[in-house]
């Protein structure tokens, strides 16, 4: 997808300091888009992240915000949009997990994940919302999981917050398409630099076994349906959420 021109759209990555999301910001850049890099506690993972694109000839700010208060997702908003006088793209990327089995899940690991996954998408893409209907044009693309799709033991909060997702982006999109917006999901499965790089050999193998390509996934894999979603050819598709897993729930 190297042809997609993303020239002059303006984009803001939330989680981007590292993993996916630092890759998603550095891969819209590549495609011509200026990025908000979006951190909360990790300042030094993101300013390697805004270098790496500036080096390479592209545009990029930091922007620190706790996206699960209200006030701090609004400012991050604010702060894209006062940079560059607008902003096109949400990528609500930042997510965090606290896996234990149901019995032993405390309230707090269910409202920091459920805070963070779920509540932090709500509350960015609300105040993104307003200018994008302005526009009559923008992207909004939530980075679910197929665990939200298939779930998964331990991940009760993981998957709820990801299956919620998956049902707020359908809801969503259905609101603004008739302003042009679109509001996608993406489902990534077993992610190198995500939940592959957390398993033992023997799980990394079960699971190996269950993935019709045989391998894991890529951040790049992830990053590419990013910028697919963003671009003109994807603006009749919205309220869908594409699965990438290399046909694993197929």
């Amino acid at each position: 997808m190297s042809g997609i021109d993303l020239d002059g759209s303006v984009a803001l990555v939330t989680g981007a300091s590292r993993g996916i999301g630092a890759v998603i910001a550095s891969r819209l850049a590549k495609a011509g888009a200026k990025v908000g890099v979006n951190y909360r506690t990790s300042r030094e993972a993101a300013e390697g992240v805004v270098e790496e694109i500036t080096k390479a000839g592209g545009e990029a700010i930091l922007v620190e915000a706790d996206v699960t208060q209200e006030d701090s997702a609004a400012a991050a908003i604010k702060q894209v949009v006062d940079r560059w006088q607008r902003i096109d793209i949400l990528v609500n990327n930042a997510g965090i997990n606290r896996d234990r089995l149901l019995l032993r899940m405390s309230s707090d690991d269910w409202d920091q994940v459920l805070g963070v996954d779920l509540k932090g998408a709500f509350l960015c893409t609300k105040h993104v919302m307003p200018h994008l209907i302005k526009q009559r044009k923008g992207r909004v693309i939530n980075i679910s999981s197929v665990v939200g799709i298939s779930g998964n033991p331990g991940q009760a909060n993981y998957a709820a917050a990801k299956a919620g997702l998956i049902g707020f982006t359908k809801a969503v999109a259905r609101e603004v398409a008739s302003r042009s917006v679109t509001v996608n999901a993406l489902a990534p499965g077993y992610i190198t630099a995500g939940m592959a790089d957390e398993l033992n050999e023997e799980t990394r193998k079960r699971i190996l076994d269950r993935i019709p390509m045989g391998r894991f996934g890529t951040s790049e894999d992830v990053a590419e349906a990013v910028v697919f979603l963003c671009s003109e050819g994807a603006g009749y598709i919205t309220g869908q959420v594409l699965t990438i897993d290399g046909g694993m729930i197929a």
